[in-house]
């Protein structure tokens, strides 16, 4: 997950903001930087909204935002679900929200737009009612409501809603718009907790039928096991798949499974037209092999051009669709000195004839308009959904406006979960509870790992991906104690979870665990250790010359902060991120300060064979030809824990050692945990 930084401005460090401070802004999760002396934000909402009901709709006028940077560059009008929304420029400050078919009553709520997002809403103080209202309008409400990244996150927790409270949040969002479709921007599987992995992924499709999810995008995390199981995923789901920046769909298509370039859904009257774009990393991301097919001749190339999408949005329009829909998994990075980046926008602005793009793959909240489309990504793992609403003209046959709202757990956790998704959801954690439930260790406090959920604003980046942290440590360590190397060098994305695992719930009610307002010591199972490690790699055992440790260091932090960067064992290294270009490798040392010189002196080395072959662009770091493939990964960490719990030993979090240094006040995450 990307930091969100500047270069010019330095780091995001806290919420609170003055003119000579460094801002995060909080609302709609969304975070911003600011420049030593002046302050970027998302709008402040406007004033003095007014209302009267006309002809065709309903006359709404409000008193202009005051002074924002980044300017605002459109003002959003709209009732909620239902209702037809608009934009106008900035420069208006009146406009007419139109009349749907048999609507009684409306509320107008007005939003300012910049680049950094939505300003909340300022609603009318009254509801204005029609004594006649219009039965048949040429103005329509289509309404998505878009997640992504969801992991396999089933099961509710202090953080996610879980797939049964999802499925009645959206049950109840469909009642107020006919024209509701549910869509996934990628990353419905993998990396996810054990009640899904464990299965093969198969809960999480079942989860997804039963949320009445309509269409998918695929992203990086479908590919984390080979093609024959993304396969048999697609012939298990109820909704469609659709992607088309792949070169070929051939291996994805069999007698029971169906991926298509794009693909048009009718509801509600509406046509809809739904296309897909997954992450160009992905083959640096997943292991290597897992897009090759008629193996080893052929592999799924995936294509950072948005030309494909733009060939589908053509092809849709030509076949009818009304409103067409970019399901993306590219995400949004930062907010910089008054400019979006990353590449849902990047993506966003080259798309023609979208009416909404929705992104993924980064975890981050992000809403704006780009290129004059709704541009919008949600946090992970059912945190957060997005619930937009669309007007189309269907006499001009043009998308006029759209508004969107966040919708986070807390507003959904007091909704009564569907009962059959959370009775498929209890059984499969009655399976694994036998099994994962079993007590391996007791932590006092929890080791973190990536960015908190819930209403808490999210921190700048996650920590295993962009310094020293804990759990990383530990980790390391408990490598290099079973396997007896030199070092350990492992990759932080791997770390999927915190310690204890807030994707673990154990059936077992006697077990400590973290809670709101809870405090240590905590029990720590099986289930904790194969969440926060799901891929199922295993330990390898190489070796790798001094010039070669340097080399993949430098690959560690070349784009910080990120999954490839290390976490280690055995050594200290010192990065500095001052510099013009990526951040610079200075000073590599063994444990006791003797020096690792850049040269061929060799040493022995416990990794994974994930990065042994490979992954995260790893390649020529850890000679696989020499590489001893060992027990599952997890294994060493679980030994560590037992043997612990073995002399009722409670295991304290602790501080950091200082075994990596990073170099640059402005541009170094902070290594405390909010």
């Amino acid at each position: 997950m990307p930091l969100i930084r500047s270069k010019a401005s330095g780091l995001v460090a806290a919420a609170a903001v003055t003119l000579l401070s460094v801002l995060v802004g909080l609302l709609l999760g969304s975070a911003q930087t600011a420049q030593s002396s002046e302050t970027y934000a998302i709008p402040a909402a406007p004033t003095g909204v007014k209302a009267t009901a006309e002809k065709t709709g309903v006359r709404v006028s409000w008193t202009a935002t005051p002074t924002a940077n980044p300017p605002v560059t459109q003002y959003v009008v709209h009732a909620g679900p239902g209702s037809c929304p608009v934009r106008v420029s900035a420069d208006r400050t009146s406009a007419l929200l139109p009349y749907t078919s048999g609507r009684k009553s409306y509320r107008p709520s007005v939003q300012a737009v910049n680049a950094y997002g939505f300003s909340p809403d300022a609603p009318l103080s009254r509801t204005v009612v029609l004594k006649n209202p219009v039965r048949r309008s040429d103005y329509r409400n289509v309404q998505i409501l878009q997640f992504s990244d969801f992991h396999g996150a089933l099961e509710e927790s202090d953080d996610n809603s879980g797939a049964a409270k999802l499925a009645t949040a959206f049950k109840a969002d469909r009642l107020k718009s006919k024209a509701t479709f549910t869509v996934s921007s990628g990353d419905n599987i993998g990396g996810g907790p054990i009640i899904s992995s464990y299965f093969d992924e198969v809960p999480t499709i079942r989860a997804l039928n039963k949320m009445g999810l309509d269409v998918s995008t695929f992203g990086n995390h479908e590919h984390d096991r080979p093609l024959s199981h993304l396969t048999q995923m697609i012939g298990l789901s109820r909704f469609k798949w659709t992607v088309a920046n792949y070169d070929t769909l051939e291996p994805l298509i069999t007698s029971f499974s169906d991926v298509t370039e794009s693909v048009m859904v009718e509801r509600g009257g509406v046509k809809v037209g739904f296309v897909g774009m997954n992450t160009e990393d992905t083959k640096g991301l997943t292991p290597p092999g897992n897009l090759s097919y008629d193996f080893p001749a052929r592999e799924l190339a995936i294509s950072a051009s948005v030309w494909g999408v733009n060939r589908e949005v053509k092809a849709l329009r030509k076949a009818g669709a009304q409103v067409v829909i970019a399901l993306l998994h590219q995400g949004w990075s930062l907010n910089d000195n008054g400019k979006a980046k990353g590449r849902l926008v990047d993506v966003s602005r080259q798309l023609e004839g979208v009416d909404a793009a929705f992104g993924g793959h980064t975890h981050q909240t992000f809403a704006s308009i780009v290129g004059g489309k709704v541009t919008a990504e949600p946090r992970n793992s059912g945190q957060q959904y997005i619930k937009t609403q669309l007007c189309l003209n269907a006499a001009s046959g043009k998308v006029v406006g759209s508004s969107l709202r966040f919708v986070d757990k807390g507003e959904i956790a007091g909704l009564t979960p569907d009962p059959v998704t959370a009775k498929m959801v209890a059984d499969y954690q009655r399976e694994v509870a036998p099994v994962f439930d079993r007590k391996v260790g007791v932590v006092d406090g929890v080791f973190p790992r990536g960015p908190r959920g819930g209403s808490a604003p999210p921190p700048i980046a996650s920590v295993e991906r962009s310094g020293e942290t804990q759990l990383g440590n530990l980790t390391a360590d408990s490598l290099r104690l079973k396997y007896a190397t030199d070092i350990v060098f492992i990759n932080g994305g791997g770390i999927r979870d915190t310690l204890p695992a807030n994707g673990y719930v154990p059936n077992d009610p006697s077990l400590r665990r973290p809670g709101l307002g809870s405090s240590g010591p905590y029990d720590v199972t099986l289930g904790d250790i194969k969440t926060i490690f799901p891929f199922g790699n295993e330990a390898a055992v190489s070796e790798m010359t001094g010039a070669q440790l340097w080399a993949a260091l430098e690959h560690g932090v070349a784009n910080y902060p990120s999954g490839r960067f290390p976490q280690i064992s055995g050594f200290r290294f010192t990065f500095d991120t001052t510099g013009e270009g990526v951040p610079e490798v200075t000073e590599v040392t063994m444990n006791d300060g003797t020096p690792i010189p850049r040269d061929q002196t060799v040493y022995t080395v416990t990794t994974n064979e994930y990065l042994v072959y490979g992954g995260d662009d790893y390649v020529g770091f850890f000679n696989p030809a020499k590489a001893q493939i060992r027990e599952p990964f997890e294994d060493a960490l679980i030994e560590f824990l037992e043997a612990e719990l073995e002399i009722d030993r409670t295991l304290p979090v602790g501080p950091l050692d200082g075994r990596i240094t990073c170099i640059g006040e402005q541009d170094c995450v902070p290594r405390t945990w909010p």
